[in-house]
C-alpha cells in the first residue's frame, strides 16, 4: 500500500483538502445529470453514490484524524447511508494508507524525545496496521514481541476544526437542527479528545482488563506505561485474525457461539456492572486467536453511563413497559426524545416511531437466549432504518432528539449487534453476565 509522507495539519491545509474533495463531488453531480439522460434514475444515483463515496473517502484518508474517524462511525450506520458509502467508509477500520518510515521516525522522536531504537531492541518503521487516529508498528524488547501505536501528527490539535467542517454534512444527514444541537457535537468532540490522550487510554485499558479478566474466552494485551506517552502506546503484540476475517470463513458453529457469548458477556458486564463501556465495537478492535479466544483491543473510546440515563434507557427494554403507554411516554420525556414544546403531531409521530423501533431492537433482551444469526431480525432492523430515512414527515420535523448519551450508547449496541451477526452466534444467554 502506498505510504504518506505528510499530513495536512493546519486549519487552512485541511480546509483546502476538503474544498478540493467538494469540487470532485460537484463534478460527480454534473456527470449524474448527464447519466440520467441515458440511464434510469436508479442506475444514475447508484453511480453517483459510488463516485462520491470513493472521492470523499480518498480525501478523508489523507486527512486522517477526526475527519476519518467520523467516516468510520458513519460506516456503522448501515440502515441510514447508501451501501456505496458504507462499503467505502468501512475501509477506515482496516485499509488506511500508513505514514512513510521516515515520517514515522520523525513523529516518534517528536512524541518521545528519543529514536525508537533507543527504547526497543528492534523496531519496524513500516506499519503493520493503520487506522483513523494512529498506526501500529512491530517492536521487540527483552525477547518480547510488542505493538507500538503511534498517533498521527496534528490529529489532537485539529479535532475542533475538523468537526466544524463536517458538522453541516452531519446535521443534514441526521436531520439535526434547532437549539441544543451543539450538545451532540460537543459529546463527539469530547470523546475524540479523549481518544487522542494515550495516557488515558492506557489507564482505561488496564482498568477494563482487570475488571473483565474473569470472563471466559476473553483476552487482553498487557500495556507498558514506561514505554508509552501521551501520543504513543506500547502493548503486547497479539496474534490473531480480525473478527470479520475470521467470520468470513468460519464453519465451526460451536466456536462461533463461544466467541459470541464471550463478546456479549463482555459488553453486558461493562454496561450493567461497570456502567462504563467500550464504545467502539467495530471488527478492527477484536481479534480471534488460534486457540479460539476473543482478544479485545483499543480502549481509547470509553463511555460512562450516568444512572439517570441508564435507568430509563433499560427500563424501555422490558416488554411490559413498552405496552404501558403512560410509563412509556414518561420515559421518552426523561430521555429527551419527547419535548415539552412539541406539537401534538410531533408527540404522536415520535412516540409511534420510537415504540416501533424499540419493540424491534430490544427483542434480544426479552428472551433468555437469542439467535444473532437470524437474518430476518436484522433484515427488519435495516427495513425500519430505511423506512424512516425516507420518511418525508420526519424530514420536516426537528430530528434533534434524545439525550447526548444516545450517541455512543446506540453506537455501541449497533456495533455489537453487527459483530454478533457477523459471527452468526446462536443460543446466546442474554443475562449470563449476572452469574460471572
Amino acid at each position: 500500500m502506498k505510504t504518506i509522507d505528510s499530513i495536512p495539519t493546519s486549519k487552512i491545509q485541511r480546509a483546502t483538502k476538503l474544498v478540493s474533495t467538494g469540487a470532485k463531488v460537484g463534478v460527480n453531480y454534473l456527470k449524474y445529470y448527464g447519466n440520467k439522460l441515458v440511464n434510469s434514475d436508479e442506475e444514475a444515483k447508484e453511480r453517483l453514490n459510488k463516485n462520491n463515496a470513493s472521492d470523499i473517502y480518498d480525501g478523508l484518508k489523507q486527512l486522517k484524524g477526526s475527519a476519518l474517524k467520523v467516516a468510520q462511525m458513519l460506516s456503522m450506520e448501515k440502515s441510514i447511508l447508501p451501501q456505496a458509502y458504507v462499503e467505502q467508509f468501512s475501509l477506515a477500520q482496516f485499509s488506511v494508507p500508513p505514514l512513510s518510515p521516515p515520517l514515522v521516525i520523525k513523529t516518534f522522536k517528536k512524541y518521545f524525545g528519543k529514536h525508537p531504537n533507543e527504547l526497543f531492541d528492534t523496531f519496524n518503521a513500516t506499519s503493520v496496521n493503520a487506522a483513523s487516529i494512529g498506526q501500529v508498528h512491530l517492536a521487540t524488547k527483552n525477547g518480547k514481541k510488542l505493538a507500538v501505536k503511534i498517533q498521527y501528527p496534528g490529529v489532537a490539535e485539529s479535532i475542533a476544526s475538523d468537526l466544524a467542517m463536517v458538522k453541516p454534512v452531519a446535521m443534514s444527514m441526521f436531520n439535526i437542527k434547532g437549539k441544543d444541537s451543539d450538545k451532540y457535537f460537543k459529546e463527539v468532540e469530547q470523546k475524540l479528545i479523549e481518544e487522542t490522550n494515550y495516557i488515558l487510554e492506557v489507564e482505561q485499558s488496564q482498568e477494563i482488563a482487570k475488571a473483565c479478566g474473569h470472563i471466559s474466552n476473553l483476552r487482553f494485551p498487557k500495556y507498558y506505561k514506561a514505554l508509552s506517552s501521551e501520543r504513543i502506546i506500547t502493548m503486547d503484540y497479539m496474534e490473531g485474525e480480525h473478527l470479520s476475517e475470521f467470520a468470513s470463513h468460519n464453519t465451526d458453529q460451536v466456536k462461533a457461539n463461544r466467541l459470541g457469548q464471550a463478546l456479549w458477556d463482555f459488553y453486558m458486564y461493562q454496561i450493567h456492572q461497570l456502567k462504563k463501556v467500550h464504545a467502539d465495537p467495530h471488527p478492527g478492535n477484536f481479534l480471534i486467536s488460534e486457540k479460539g479466544e476473543l482478544v479485545a483491543l483499543d480502549f481509547g473510546c470509553m463511555k460512562s453511563i450516568p444512572q439517570e440515563f441508564y435507568t430509563p434507557y433499560f427500563e424501555l427494554a422490558k416488554k411490559e413497559n413498552l405496552h404501558n403507554q403512560e410509563f412509556f411516554t414518561k420515559r421518552l420525556f426523561e430521555l429527551e426524545i419527547l419535548k415539552e414544546d412539541d406539537s401534538k403531531e410531533e408527540l404522536a409521530f415520535f412516540t409511534e416511531m420510537f415504540h416501533e423501533m424499540l419493540s424491534l431492537f430490544t427483542q434480544p433482551f426479552q428472551k433468555d437466549t437469542f439467535d444473532f444469526s437470524d437474518g430476518i431480525f436484522f433484515g427488519k432492523i435495516a427495513e425500519l432504518g430505511e423506512k424512516y430515512s425516507k420518511n418525508t414527515d420526519l424530514r420536516k420535523m426537528n430530528g434533534n432528539r434524545g439525550s447526548k448519551h444516545f450517541i455512543y450508547i446506540n453506537r455501541t449496541f449497533f456495533g455489537l449487534y453487527n459483530l454478533m451477526f457477523d459471527l452468526k452466534a446462536k443460543n446466546i444467554k442474554i443475562n449470563n453476565y449476572l452469574s460471572l
